[in-house]
């Protein structure tokens, strides 16, 4: 499909919510094909409202993480405070409970960075001016999936070697011999492809049905207000209302889903460097 064609599927909120003739037209697919290249147009290198929302987000958490520990001290300020408190969430509610202390060092830098760059991608989605989440199209959870697949057998690996770690997963212990020719490819299948598909797909699917309540009730805010007239207008202050309601709504999903996606690897990895199978 040729890139002019592309940009025209994308709609602004306010456009979606009149067209021609006054009818409502609710969102689709189109909010996330053919957004415009901002920069380097029409390179693989093109930049487009979602990537630089991710760029955006990401540089902001390293900023703030970066003021709140440059001058790290004994007795913390306010900053620095802020910064070992987000940490230590991370650190006590899914790195200690999950993997222990002994894994835990080793994985906690990963780990918070995963926690706390889902959660800046996700909260765009809510932020006026971004209004769209940087997980809500598939490369970045497919990456992030991949980051987390990459890692568990790494981790597999150094514990056990590969040998012992294929064979722990495949061939669990305690399970008679002929079961293990129908056990064996499920255990692969389940290891090796569901899990990193579904850590991208639950991240992905979440974002984008997020995004897309979030715009059905603003867009279906402006029709009923500035285009349905007479009494039709009242039914704007339901759908506004309900659009408030799925702000918070994505808030509270925008930090489970960061949760989530950092548990199960953690999760994943304990599975991993795990001595009982």
């Amino acid at each position: 499909m040729p890139r002019s064609q592309e940009r025209a599927l994308h709609a602004d909120t306010v456009t979606l919510a009149a067209g021609e003739g006054g009818e409502f037209h609710a969102p689709g697919i189109g909010e996330f094909l053919g957004l415009p290249e901002l920069f380097f147009a029409d390179t693989p290198f093109a930049i487009d409202r979602i990537v630089m929302v991710r760029l955006i987000a990401i540089a902001i958490m390293l900023v703030l993480f970066y003021i709140g520990l440059r001058k790290a001290k004994r007795v913390p300020g306010h900053g620095q405070s802020l910064a070992e408190l987000a940490i230590d969430f991370v650190k006590t509610q899914i790195v200690d409970q999950v993997l222990g202390e002994k894994h835990g060092k080793r994985f906690l830098p990963l780990l918070t960075a995963m926690f706390f760059g889902i959660f800046a991608m996700n909260i765009t989605g809510i932020i006026p001016g971004a209004n769209i989440a940087g997980t809500s199209l598939i490369g970045m959870p497919l990456l992030l999936g991949l980051v987390a697949y990459v890692v568990f057998i790494y981790a597999g690996i150094k514990e056990h070697g590969a040998p012992g770690f294929f064979r722990a997963q495949l061939f669990p212990s305690g399970v008679p011999w002929p079961v293990y020719i129908i056990l064996t490819p499920v255990e692969f299948i389940n290891i090796f492809v569901v899990r990193p598909l579904s850590l991208a797909l639950r991240l992905l699917l979440n974002m984008m049905v997020g995004h897309l309540l979030l715009v059905l009730c603003f867009a279906a805010t402006h029709f009923f207000f500035f285009s349905a007239g007479g009494l039709y207008s009242l039914f704007g202050i339901g759908t506004l209302a309900f659009g408030f309601i799925f702000t918070l709504v994505e808030l509270a999903v925008a930090v489970l889903q960061a949760y989530v996606f950092t548990l199960l690897t953690a999760v994943y990895i304990q599975q991993s460097v795990s001595h009982e199978h």
